[in-house]
C-alpha cells in the first residue's frame, strides 16, 4: 500500500494511480469477507470475531490514509490557485500565468471529485462489511 507521505500531488494521474493501489482492499471486500467468515463446516477452526476485527482495522486505516492524502493535495492545490489568482489580480496578465491558473483550477476540481468518490467507496465498503461481520464484531465507535 502506498504511503501518504510518499504520494506526490504534482502529477494528478500519478496521484490517481497511487489512490487506486490504496483502494485494493475496498475493491476486494467481497472476496476478503468470503475468506474471513467461515462456513458452517469451518466455524470451529477459525475465529470470525478476530478476523472481522482485523479486517475492520485494515479498512479504517486505508480510508483514513486516502482521505489524508486527498485532503493534503487538495489544500496544496488550493493554496497554489490562491497564489496564482493574487498574481493575476496584481496586474500580471501573463498568458503562462493564466494557463497555469486554469490547470490548477482543473486539478482542484478533480481532487474535489476524488474526495466525493472516496466517500462513495467508503460507504459501500462499510455497508458490505457490516452486512457480513455484524454478527461477529461490532466496533465501539461506529461512524
Amino acid at each position: 500500500m502506498a504511503s501518504t507521505s510518499t504520494m506526490e500531488c504534482g502529477d494528478f494521474l500519478e496521484f490517481q494511480d497511487a489512490l487506486q493501489k490504496m483502494r485494493l482492499i475496498d475493491d476486494k471486500i467481497i472476496y476478503l469477507l468470503n475468506t474471513t467468515i467461515p462456513t458452517e463446516s469451518f466455524k470451529g477452526q477459525i475465529d470470525p470475531k478476530h478476523k472481522c476485527k482485523d479486517l475492520f482495522q485494515q479498512i479504517q486505516t486505508g480510508h483514513s490514509q486516502r482521505e489524508i492524502a486527498i485532503k493534503k493535495c487538495l489544500y496544496s492545490v488550493r493554496d497554489r490557485v490562491k497564489e496564482l489568482k493574487e498574481l493575476r489580480d496584481s496586474g500580471k496578465e501573463d498568458p503562462t500565468l493564466i494557463k497555469n491558473l486554469r490547470k490548477e483550477q482543473s486539478t482542484l476540481r478533480l481532487l474535489q471529485s476524488e474526495l466525493n468518490v472516496e466517500e462513495v467507496i467508503k460507504k459501500r465498503t462499510t455497508q458490505v462489511y457490516y452486512e457480513r461481520c455484524r454478527g461477529f464484531y461490532k466496533p465501539e465507535n461506529e461512524s
